[in-house]
């Protein structure tokens, strides 16, 4: 199986906006995020979306894959590169 656009994507590149977005669009809420991502609390996604605070390279991995595993790789990619 073949490398995908969204594989391409450096997590450390998107914007908070887009993070954001992401997040609503895989639909979660910051206090379901807390829930499913080990570590993570509402408070380091309410400050990564608002530029804040960024966290680690992995935790946003992490991000990245929840989110993803609900989107698909055109809408992934959209909300990425537009925000």
């Amino acid at each position: 199986m073949g490398a995908t656009a969204a594989d391409e994507i450096d997590v450390e590149d998107i914007s908070p906006d887009a993070w954001q977005l992401l997040r609503v669009a895989a639909g979660y809420g910051q206090r379901e995020v807390e829930s499913e991502v080990e570590d993570i609390m509402q408070a380091h996604v309410s400050m990564l979306e608002s530029d804040t605070r960024s966290l680690s390279e992995q935790r946003l991995a992490q991000l990245f894959d929840l989110y993803r595993s609900e989107l698909d790789d055109e809408q992934v990619c959209a909300l990425v590169t537009h925000f």
